[in-house]
């Protein structure tokens, strides 16, 4: 088992990412009748069921595993603050008032709905065969790795399913008329007539000419902007699978031998290309109904038999699948797995040509009529013989890599004084790097690893100058490393630093100029009412016209119920904008106007509906977080920090 988790190490990674809902993470099986059973102090309760804070802590720190696999270079400590405990127990209260209620509208979800789920997940096509048969075995092994069995994994899916359809109702039933939608957008997109005058920063650097006394006095002040952060100039070393794999060599007798015995992998997937009709009946329906649908669909068969070339435009006219009845009854080609198991069974035991019977479902009855096949076949051994061959490697490499990780690991703890044994024994490169305590922009590879780095600023590496105990940086990827100058946190000399610190005080000087003269500007035209604004121009949000944004949001903000109207603003970096707003015009119809726009505001206004529905599932199921839950988080962020 365990041989077989390390070689699909990808494929277990995707499952816990993707695969195994969010949801999952924070909530088990045990389900909405269990939530009283967890030990420990309560820190929330639902309903009157407590979540305890052996519950919450686990959560979180399953939550922050999850986010640390997708995020592989986020800082550790950034998933641990009390902001991000409190968001995991809200999402934690969120997911039991989603199942309290659920249970409350008597709300399930049936085995074909779980069934169609699964089929959909593009994740799950990771255990399809070639030949589109579905590896059970697999499938199983990945869920055992997780404690789980397919069918555990299955009860959370529906569990997952009963609470989203919670909402479903509320964000569905939102619709957007273009009157509304035209109502809403007024304010937002409405144009604004201006004059303008630009108090540009650049026009009032050459008036400023610092003094030293000036730029000494302004890095005073401003110390903390001038300090550089710790950082350290290492060596270090990396034991990657692909280098291992570069050493593997495999004879042509063993790849054939490969072949032949994964020869099923080699084949390729049979599809049927297939039509249909169907009427409909569903599977709860009375059984007179069910018997008055196949008897529509008896007569229609006989109809076919007499003239089996009328069968796409018989679809046309009396199929009740709205997906496939205007393209004559045409499913295009599918493999196995992708239909319901009756439909399936029919469709694979058919020739080309052959009309089969009546075919019942879940869905109702159904008239299938196979178009034709493709697939199936094996395919050559030089067209897959690279992939053999990568595939042979990839084993043989993964074979040794647990004694190499084992190595690799013992001879740097226990030669911690230097590298170089561990490069000696395992033939690896020596690399150098000036690193801080986080990822540099654009960092790959071990130096994009928060891990190594955090290992690399320990008390024992910085101290001692030794090695750091072996870091997984990746997937099947060790790195240690070994501080050669380090070099702590400090505030530069001004010497080092004067240019810098000179720029940012000519840029201050020349705002504070800037600024006064807009201002004297802004106060003669509230007097006057008039005065040159050399620039005009016609702003919406949706077209600023070359205005930056704080001087857009001010003209747009300002006053207009009396015009002219005035505004002034200081625009960061670039100077002092002073604007008269001299009209106000109708929005612009926007290109993307119509049913995209609708679409967009209903999905708006849904999502503040459906919040709103769950504050009052809150209420109505009475949700109480203990005031003890907010010390717990920041205790334990403390505690994280510390650490």
């Amino acid at each position: 088992m365990f041989e077989f988790v390390r070689t699909h190490t990808k494929l277990l990674q995707l499952l816990l990412l993707i695969l195994i809902l969010p949801s999952f993470v924070v909530f088990g099986i045990q389900g909405y009748s269990s939530f009283s059973e967890g030990r420990g102090q309560t820190v929330a309760k639902v309903d009157g069921h407590g979540i305890t804070q052996q519950e919450w802590d686990a959560a979180h720190q399953q939550q922050a595993e999850r986010l640390r696999r997708q995020m592989p270079n986020v800082d550790p400590k950034m998933l641990d603050t009390a902001a991000m405990r409190s968001e995991t127990l809200e999402q934690l209260v969120r997911e039991r008032v989603m199942l309290g209620a659920a249970q409350r509208l008597h709300l399930d979800v049936s085995d074909e709905k779980v069934g169609r789920e699964l089929q959909a997940m593009p994740e799950l096509a990771q255990f399809r065969r070639p030949d589109g048969s579905f590896d059970v075995a697999m499938y199983k092994s990945i869920l055992e790795a997780q404690g789980m069995t397919p069918q555990s994994f299955e009860a959370r899916l529906a569990q997952d399913l009963r609470a989203r359809q919670v909402m479903r109702g509320i964000a569905d039933s939102v619709t957007a008329s273009p009157a509304v939608v035209a109502s809403a957008l007024e304010p937002l997109l409405q144009r604004r007539e201006i004059r303008y005058a630009r108090f540009d920063l650049k026009d009032y650097i050459a008036k400023v000419t610092p003094s030293d006394a000036d730029i000494e006095a302004y890095y005073k002040r401003n110390e903390a902007q001038f300090r550089a952060a710790e950082s350290a100039t290492i060596d270090y070393v990396v034991l990657d699978i692909e280098q291992l794999k570069k050493g593997v060599t495999v004879s042509e007798d063993d790849l054939r031998k490969y072949y032949d015995q994964n020869a099923s992998r080699y084949m390729a997937a049979e599809e049927r290309r297939a039509r249909h009709i169907l009427i409909k009946a569903d599977k709860d329906a009375a059984a007179d109904v069910k018997q008055k649908a196949k008897a529509r669909a008896e007569a229609l068969l006989a109809e076919l038999r007499k003239n089996p070339d009328s069968f796409a435009d018989v679809a046309r006219k009396q199929s009740e699948d709205p997906g496939s009845a205007t393209q004559g009854g045409d499913l295009d080609f599918f493999g196995r797995g992708a239909m319901t198991k009756p439909f399936e069974d029919a469709v694979y035991a058919m020739k080309v040509g052959e009309i089969s019977n009546v075919v019942e479902s879940d869905f109702g009855f159904h008239i299938i009529k196979l178009d034709a096949t493709r697939g199936g076949e094996k395919k050559p051994f030089e067209q897959v013989r690279s992939a053999i061959e990568d595939e042979a490697r990839k084993q043989a490499a993964q074979k040794k890599w647990v004694e190499a990780a084992e190595q690799f690991t013992n001879t740097v703890y226990e030669q911690a004084d230097s590298l170089q044994p561990v490069i000696d024994k395992l033939k690896l490169e020596k690399r150098s790097a000036q690193v801080t305590r986080t990822p540099a922009p654009g960092a790959t590879g071990a130096l994009a690893s928060a891990k190594l780095l955090e290992a690399v600023f320990g008390n024992d590496a910085v101290r001692n100058k030794r090695n750091t105990d072996a870091v997984e940086v990746g997937p099947n990827q060790l790195a240690s490393a070994r501080i050669v100058e380090h070099r702590p946190a400090h505030t530069q000399p001004l010497a080092e630093v004067k240019d810098r610190v000179r720029t940012q005080l000519q840029a201050e000087q020349a705002m504070a100029l800037a600024r006064k003269d807009g201002e004297a500007r802004l106060a003669q035209l509230r007097k006057d009412g008039e005065g040159e604004l050399p620039l005009t121009g016609t702003v919406s949000r949706a077209r600023p016209d070359g205005l930056a944004g704080p001087a857009l949001d001010a003209v747009l903000r300002a006053d207009a119920s009396k015009l002219p109207a005035f505004t002034g603003i200081e625009v960061p970096g670039e100077g002092y904008v002073v604007a008269r707003i001299e009209k106000v015009l109708e929005r612009e119809k926007l290109p993307e106007e119509g049913n995209r726009l609708q679409q967009q505001y209903a999905q708006v206004w849904a999502q503040a509906e459906t919040q709103a529905y769950y504050r009052a599932l809150k209420s109505r199921l009475k949700v109480e977080i203990k005031p003890s839950a907010a010390a717990h988080a920041a205790e334990a962020a403390a505690s994280s920090a510390s650490r």
